[in-house]
């Protein structure tokens, strides 16, 4: 306090980050900016309130229903702030804005969402939060209150709804696994049938050459016999041989690791019989080529 008349000017702080309004006779006077301020209350001098310029948060539940009949819960969050220069609309014009940003976020929402379907409302949930905004800034705006960002933060749709939804998705799921599941298949059987057909192709050229070198062994064999040992002929030739493969094949048997036990007719008579059997395959074999050639 100074001397005179200073000595009854009162002092008033306003802290940062709000704005003070001054009235003199109960009228509006000014603002007030943060910092420390003298009023003269002889001249009707008074702070008659303080509002704060940081940004504000409300969170708003609607409850609404949608184009296919299907009842929501909107859970909205609403941030907003006192304009400075217009602080004073703020403080005479609305007694309670919350209560008035609520309304307005009710009026515009239950005006938008019946005209959605549930997907659409997930799919355009920016779209609704994009039309309350510019509602509440049109009209809050003349009141001195500045809509910073509206956010939509979360769609509860009723329980037996999202029981309902996880239902079809989950059967809409397995519906596309047994497809996948029935294509692997598929493509396993064809691969396991083309990988038959060409091992017997292979064995088939396998069998065939073996029967080629045999043929050719044969001939190779009776041809130096034949100009070693004078007299012979080829067929006599072709028994020894084919009777010294019989013998061959009897010594393999019994040499075997494997306990198995083979019946063969044995006998000079046998021997022929098997022989002229080997001997007529062999002309067969050799008779088939030269008609395939």
């Amino acid at each position: 306090m100074g001397n005179g008349s200073s000595s009854f000017l009162f002092c008033g702080c306003v802290e940062q980050s709000s704005v003070g309004v001054v009235e003199q006779w109960g009228r509006f006077h000014r603002l007030a900016q943060p910092g420390l301020h003298f009023f003269n209350p002889f001249v009707g001098e008074c702070l008659a309130g303080v509002l704060s310029t940081r940004i504000s948060s409300l969170d708003v539940r609607i409850e609404t229903k949608t184009k296919d009949n299907v009842f929501v819960q909107l859970l909205c969050s609403i941030q907003y702030r006192v304009v400075k220069q217009n602080a004073d609309d703020a403080f005479y014009e609305l007694q309670n804005p919350k209560e008035q940003i609520q309304a307005y976020v009710f009026d515009v929402t239950r005006a938008i969402v019946p005209r959605m379907s549930l997907d659409e409302l997930f799919e355009q949930k920016g779209e609704v939060a994009k039309a309350v905004l510019e509602e509440l800034e049109k009209v809050m705006g003349e009141y001195g209150y500045s809509i910073e960002h509206i956010l939509m933060v979360d769609i509860i749709p009723d329980p037996s709804v999202r029981k309902a939804m996880n239902e079809i998705n989950a059967a809409q799921r397995m519906l596309r696994a047994s497809e996948y599941k029935g294509e692997a298949e598929k493509v396993f059987l064809v691969k396991k049938a083309e990988a038959e057909a060409e091992a017997k192709y292979l064995g088939g050229i396998g069998v065939a050459r073996q029967r080629q070198a045999i043929t050719d062994g044969l001939r190779e064999n009776i041809l130096n016999f034949s100009h070693k040992v004078e007299g012979t002929s080829s067929k006599e030739v072709m028994d020894l041989i084919m009777i010294t493969q019989y013998f061959d094949t009897i010594k393999d048997l019994g040499n075997s690791s494997n306990n198995t036990t083979v019946f063969i007719p044995h006998g000079p008579g046998h021997v022929r019989d098997i022989g002229e059997q080997i001997r007529n395959g062999m002309m067969e074999a050799a008779s088939g080529q030269v008609n395939i050639i």
